[in-house]
């Protein structure tokens, strides 16, 4: 008896386990669902997420964030730095030193060369040009390029330029490792070396200096502010 007892409870569990795999069974589906419970749901698409940037000082603006009045310039150069400056000067009229150029331009001819990466929240456009000996087509070693940092549309008003920037080859005779200062009836001055360039930053007396001194405090390779191709 005990036998028989026994063979017919196996016999009812295996009739249980058929019927929960089959079709609808309670087990139907399980490996399913707990490969969504471990892995999720393998056909959703995944989303990148865009990590916002810091926000910049109060009061400050980023320079990637202005518009750069001269990108997109016609006939703008490209190649090496001989090419681009040849470029640029056959855009000119032959007697004007100075020649707009967009940044990219300015980055290839120019190499190394640095801007600001932060500047006061007021500005909004940059004008930017090189700057050229008329006698030899080649750039000034004077001032071989400037900017102009705009509150308003440029050129449409002399009081929308909130500072000008003026960049040259580094000279022997250059001090090294300081900030020389000058304060004057056009505003702050400010002039240094950094790698192989001499700057040299105006900042009308109107704008507050500690602005002046943050454009020369957090200048960067104008490269890494190129626009995106």
């Amino acid at each position: 008896m005990g036998r028989i007892l026994h063979r017919i409870a196996l016999l009812v569990i295996a009739m249980t386990l058929l019927a929960a795999c089959g079709d609808g069974g309670l087990l139907d589906g399980l490996g399913t669902r707990s490969q969504e419970v471990v892995y999720g749901d393998t056909s959703t698409t995944t989303t990148t997420v865009t990590v916002d940037t810091v926000p910049p000082p109060l009061g400050s603006r980023r320079a990637s964030a202005l518009v750069w009045f001269n990108d997109g310039i016609a006939n703008e150069g490209a190649g090496q730095a001989s090419q681009v400056i040849a470029q640029v000067w056959s855009r000119g009229d032959g007697a004007s030193s100075v020649i707009q150029a967009s940044r990219s331009e300015i980055a290839a001819a120019l190499a190394g060369i640095q801007f600001p990466e932060l500047v006061p929240e007021s500005v909004g456009w940059v004008t930017s040009q090189l700057v050229f000996d008329v006698a030899s087509g080649t750039l000034s070693q004077d001032t071989s390029a400037q900017f102009g940092l705009w509150s308003l549309e440029p050129y449409t008003s002399d009081s929308g330029r909130s500072a000008v920037l003026w960049v040259r080859p580094a000279r022997s005779a250059d001090t090294v490792g300081k900030v020389q200062s000058e304060t004057s009836q056009d505003g702050l001055t400010l002039s240094w070396v950094a790698e192989a360039y001499h700057y040299e930053v105006l900042c009308p007396g109107d704008l507050v200096a500690d602005y002046c001194w943050q454009m020369q405090e957090t200048m960067m390779p104008l490269n890494l502010l190129l626009p995106e191709a």
